[in-house]
Parts: structure tokens; C-alpha cells; sequence
């Protein structure tokens, strides 16, 4: 039998609920309780308790997104699974699209390299603190950076700190001495080794990186493979990634040979040159990189932080590891996993076409603003009035705010985040936060309770108490 669920909503959502559920080829049967409010994010954990009857003739129970409520103490409570869906009833089709295939994003097979590119100027003390910086956005090993002509003399001691936190190193320098002094020191991997300082490898048990001896050189990466290959050595090879103009092209195609001609060959690839060297947004660049090694079967990945426009790449190669992973896993697309790499755009920016926002204008009965967004503009509505911009200050003068500051702070707050979102393509939700993928933290947001009273609400209630 087919499972079936029941959908609690409020009484302005129920039309569209029920228009979208009719139009899905659902694979489930299901039937929409009006929980009685009249809109559904207000619905709370006690409404729920109250207005629910009991038994629940249903498999499965289906809350809004945006409802406050705990699903263990319901789930409990009733003897059925309650279940929060997506925050918009537009989203429904495509929410049980991929809750169907169950992905799971908490596995990946790249390991990310993070490098502390000025390693030998700051104190241990610093690089252990980078460190934890980096290995919590994702990072599995951390890459001691040697400077040219800058002593390191504490590169052993560096080591010895990270290891004693528990973290993977490896140490990269073009000097071999700094090398030897790395591996002696027990470091897990030693970047980057040609054929002519192979001989580094025979003194230490650190994994080599093996490098070209000169640019572009594949033969001697060959020898350099067949010599540790003769050994029965472990290695990583990387025929090194050039930046857009200056052989990029070429270099993806080393890649592709090596895999090709020595398919079991573990490779790494750095992609700093990339996400450091393009003046462009690299959420989109790291998630090509990183289809790449997908694709590749690369499976480390050197990664540096330096621009200021990369501020976010470590959370972003770990976003885009996960994604591939999933993808290839499915055999699907990389669509639909994730929404953590699309920070300026939504796939789907405006839930509500025109029509259902002017339908839903015309149900409103109270003095309260609700604001929308989609194609043609900010819609702001109330009993009074629905008005329409494309600018939010065009708007001020027809909301009757002049003398009510809380209030006009708050819907100028709220207009232009609106007009952020109409102009960049992006999800609006009046009272919450633009979603900025892994461009920005997300405010701590507990979906089990109720959110507290905003500061222009609290200053207004101050103000009417305190009036005469």
C-alpha cells in the first residue's frame, strides 16, 4: 500500500497546498488538516497537541517549514513520524524529488590540504590556532608553507604542536633541506618532490608528493612515479594546475593522461591557482575544480586562503566534495543536494507568482504588513492596501509609518532585504534572514521554539506602556 501522509497547514496556505499536491505525480496518498491558524508558520507545538485528533490516520505526519515545533516530543506523542518540510509549499514536489534517493552529504573521498602559507613568519602557537580555524571548515591536513629565504626554525616544533592535536601535516618547499628537516620531524607528507630530490624519500617515512623536475616535464614525473613505484612506495603525483591564460587547459590535460595511462595512480591537485588567481566569486570555481577531481578520481586537494575574495573556500571545497560524491554516487546530476554553493542565486527565487500574491493580498484582514517578493517587484501588503516597487523607497510614503519609528525601522529593514532579493534572483521570507549559502554563517536558528520578540517590536511595546 502506498504511504500515506498528512499535510497540517493554516487557512491561507491550504489553497496552494492543495493545488500543489493535486498537480504532483505523487507516489503517496495524502490528506490537508486546516490546523486552524490562519497562517501556517504560527503554528506551535501546543496548537498542534490541541487541534490534532487522535489517533492520526496517517503514516506520516508533514509539517511547515517554518513551524515551530519539536518532531521527537509529537512523534512521541502521536505513535506516528512528524516530519518538517521545506519552508515553501512550492518546494513540495521537489523536496520528495531528492528525499526520495535519501543522499547522504556526510560522505566524501577528497581530502583538502590546508595550507599555512607563511607558516615559518608566525609563532607555533598561531599555526595551531590556524589550524583549528581550518580543519573546522574542513580541512584533513595541514600544509606547512616554507617561504624563499625565510628561516623556519621552528618547522619542527610547528609539527610536533599540530600532531599533538591530532592533525595530519605535510611541509612544502622548493628547499630540499627543509624537506629532509620535515620528514625527519614525522611529517605525513612532504610536498613537492621532483626526481632529483627523490632521494629525500629514502631517508624519511612521510608520503611524497611527486612534481615535475621542470614545468610541464610529464617524463620526469614518470621516472619519478616508476622509482617509487620500483620501491613498493606510496606517493601522490601532481602534474601541477596552471592558472586561465597561462596553460590551464594543458594542465587539465596532464591530469586526464595520468589517469589514463596510470589509472591507479593516487593524484593531487592544488587549486589555489584558480579560486587566488580569477577575479571571480569562487563558489561556482571550486565546484567545477572539485567535479573535476570528481570525474578524475583526484582525491586530495592543496588549498589556500590568501585573497580576500577567498575567504570562504575551505567551507566551500568541503560543500562541493560532499555534492560530487553524492552525484556520482546516484549516478545523477550535481542538482538538488545542496543549495550551500549557490550564495548570489536561488534555483527557484519567487514561490508565488503575482496572481497568488494578489489573491493572498486580498484575504488579509488585519492591519499587519506582509511582504513578497517575485518577477515584477516588492509587493507590501494589508486590509489597506497592496502596493508594488521595484524600489523600496517608493514604497514609504504609502505605509503611514511617518510617525511610528520601530515600526518604519523595521519595514525599511525588511524592504531592503526584499529589494536584495528581487534584484539578485534570491529567496525572500519576511523576518528571516537572506540565505547566503556558504558565503556567510547562518544566524543559529532553534526550528523547536518560538523566536523571540524582535528589538522594533520591544520598542514599541515600551513606548504605548509608557504613554500617558
Amino acid at each position: 500500500m502506498a504511504e500515506s501522509i498528512l499535510f497540517l497547514t493554516g487557512h491561507l496556505a491550504r489553497p496552494r497546498l492543495e493545488a500543489v499536491l493535486s498537480a504532483m505525480d505523487a507516489g503517496f496518498d495524502w490528506k490537508i488538516l486546516d490546523i486552524g491558524v490562519k497562517v501556517a508558520a504560527l503554528m506551535t507545538e501546543e496548537i498542534i497537541t490541541r487541534r490534532l485528533p487522535k489517533p492520526v490516520e496517517a503514516d506520516k505526519v508533514m509539517l511547515p517549514g517554518r513551524c515551530r515545533a519539536d518532531l521527537d516530543r509529537l512523534s512521541e506523542s502521536f505513535g506516528v513520524p512528524f516530519v518538517r518540510g521545506p519552508d515553501e509549499v512550492k518546494d513540495i514536489p521537489a523536496f520528495f524529488g531528492r528525499a526520495g534517493k535519501a543522499s547522504d552529504m556526510t560522505k566524501y573521498d577528497i581530502r583538502i590540504f590546508a595550507e599555512i602559507i607563511d607558516a615559518s613568519t608566525i609563532s607555533v602557537d598561531a599555526i595551531v590556532k590556524r589550524a583549528e580555524d581550518y580543519a573546522r571548515k574542513g580541512a584533513d591536513v595541514i600544509d606547512l608553507g616554507c617561504m624563499p629565504d625565510t628561516p623556519f626554525p621552528h618547522l619542527e616544533k610547528a609539527i610536533r604542536g599540530l600532531q599533538e592535536k591530532g592533525y595530519k601535516t605535510s611541509v612544502d618547499s622548493a628547499d630540499p633541506d627543509e624537506l629532509l628537516r620535515g620528514g625527519r620531524a614525522g611529517a605525513d607528507f612532504l610536498l613537492s618532490l621532483n626526481e632529483e630530490t627523490l632521494h629525500i624519500a629514502d631517508q624519511v617515512a612521510s608520503t611524497p608528493v611527486l612534481i615535475p623536475k621542470d614545468h610541464g616535464d610529464m617524463a620526469s614525473l614518470y621516472r619519478a612515479m616508476d622509482a617509487l613505484d620500483a620501491k613498493g612506495r606510496a606517493y601522490l603525483a601532481d602534474p601541477v594546475l596552471d592558472p586561465i591564460n597561462f596553460g590551464f587547459m594543458q594542465s587539465l590535460e596532464r591530469y586526464a593522461r595520468v589517469r589514463r595511462e596510470r589509472p591507479d595512480t593516487e593524484m593531487l591537485m592544488g587549486t589555489g591557482n584558480l579560486t587566488e588567481l580569477t577575479d571571480a566569486d569562487t563558489t561556482g570555481t571550486t565546484a567545477m575544480l572539485l567535479g573535476i577531481a570528481s570525474e578524475l578520481r583526484i582525491k586530495n586537494v592543496l588549498v589556500v586562503q590568501v585573497s580576500p575574495h577567498t575567504r570562504r573556500t575551505y567551507e566551500e571545497h568541503d560543500i562541493a566534495r560532499r555534492m560530487m560524491f553524492a552525484s556520482r554516487a546516484d549516478n545523477e546530476l550535481p542538482k538538488g543536494y545542496s543549495d550551500g554553493l549557490l550564495a548570489l542565486h536561488a534555483r527557484r527565487p519567487f514561490p508565488l507568482t503575482q496572481e497568488e500574491i494578489a489573491q493572498a493580498a486580498a484575504e488579509v484582514r488585519d492591519k499587519n504588513f506582509r511582504i513578497e517578493i517575485a518577477e515584477d517587484g516588492i509587493h507590501i501588503f494589508n486590509r489597506d492596501g497592496h502596493h508594488l516597487a521595484q524600489d523600496a523607497f517608493a514604497l514609504f510614503d504609502k505605509l503611514g509609518v511617518e510617525k511610528d519609528g520601530p515600526h518604519a525601522f523595521y519595514l525599511g529593514a525588511e524592504l531592503a532585504r526584499a529589494e536584495i532579493a528581487f534584484r539578485l534572483a534570491k529567496r525572500y521570507a519576511q523576518d528571516e534572514p537572506l540565505d547566503w549559502g556558504v558565503a556567510a554563517d547562518a544566524p543559529a536558528d532553534d526550528r523547536t521554539r518560538l523566536k523571540e520578540a524582535g528589538h522594533t517590536l520591544i520598542a514599541k511595546r515600551k513606548r504605548e506602556v509608557s504613554s500617558p
